[in-house]
């Protein structure tokens, strides 16, 4: 399938206004964390609040924020943990990403804004996820779970399901990774050819973000490299990614462990497409959000 005008038009953009310098540039990433953490930016904007009932609460001192749709809410609920390398807040596109899934499933969808780095590290962040899926999720029923989250919260969403099963928790019913930031030392040499076709992310800034969520961490450790650990006992597993994407190979590299070690795996992989294409608004992201709304209400009652 061709990539749509839109896409193409949304690429050249990022290429001739250099949003990839944020991420190879490791001072402009720097630059951009003041900026990217204000709270003020990261509320839901009026477009949501006009569709949805959206409610804001504080869990251990971090807003909360739960959408759901104005009628009967069905009983799915999905925990959303946003990307931006976990050094840059939730942005516009995820909520109008949240949005379209609510409206068109029914769902009610709960985002934290969990705690970044540099101030925090991994400890803090996984201790607030964890929190919020205890105080928002832990009375609904495992087979209407769905943890669910871009890039960063990606990874994030799978490191939370180990910790379900690791403390003998029931699995929420659907873990669902999109352009998931699986390994954050960005060691896998086919990294260094995507970078050069991403018009997005980059290796060094990534590398950087990293080392600053880790904190003392050894960051091959499954908590901030969630490939590195065990799939086996998890919910089910879907990826989306896209072929212009830096972290392309370590979604590949899941989709192979889950394969080694008998995990079932589904894998969505769409020619083109860059990081996080799924909440943009273009045609393929259209397509993906249907899949997406798919699993969210498969095998629903």
């Amino acid at each position: 399938m061709s990539t749509s005008l839109r896409a193409r038009a949304l690429i050249a953009s990022m290429w001739l206004t250099r949003r990839k310098q944020t991420f190879a540039d490791i001072g402009k990433l720097y630059e951009s964390i003041e900026s990217r953490q204000r709270p003020e930016n990261a509320r839901p904007p009026a477009t949501v609040r006009r569709h949805l009932s959206v409610e804001c609460e504080e869990i251990h001192g971090r807003p909360v924020y739960t959408l759901r749709p104005r009628g009967r809410p069905s009983s799915r609920h999905v925990l959303y943990l946003h990307g931006g390398a976990y050094v840059h807040q939730i942005q516009r596109d995820h909520w109008s990403f949240l949005s379209r899934l609510v409206r068109a499933t029914g769902c009610t969808a709960t985002a934290p804004l969990y705690p970044l780095a540099p101030n925090h590290h991994y400890d803090d962040t996984i201790a607030l996820v964890e929190a919020v899926y205890k105080e928002k999720l832990g009375g609904v029923a495992p087979q209407d779970q769905i943890l669910m989250g871009d890039s960063a919260g990606g990874a994030l969403s799978l490191v939370l399901a180990r910790k379900l099963r690791d403390e003998g928790r029931p699995q929420p019913r659907e873990i669902v990774m999109i352009s998931p930031w699986l390994d954050v030392t960005l060691a896998d040499p086919d990294q260094l050819d995507h970078d050069r076709h991403d018009p997005y992310l980059a290796i060094p800034g990534l590398r950087e973000a990293g080392r600053l969520y880790a904190g003392s961490l050894d960051p091959d450790d499954p908590l901030v490299s969630p490939l590195h650990g065990d799939l086996r006992g998890l919910g089910a597993l879907t990826v989306f990614v896209g072929t212009r994407d830096v972290l392309l190979s370590d979604a590949r590299r899941l989709r192979a462990k889950a394969a080694a070690q008998g995990v079932p795996l589904e894998y969505h992989e769409y020619p083109g497409m860059f990081h996080a294409w799924v909440i943009a608004g273009i045609p393929e992201a259209k397509r993906a959000g249907s899949l997406i709304a798919e699993i969210v209400q498969r095998g629903a009652r």
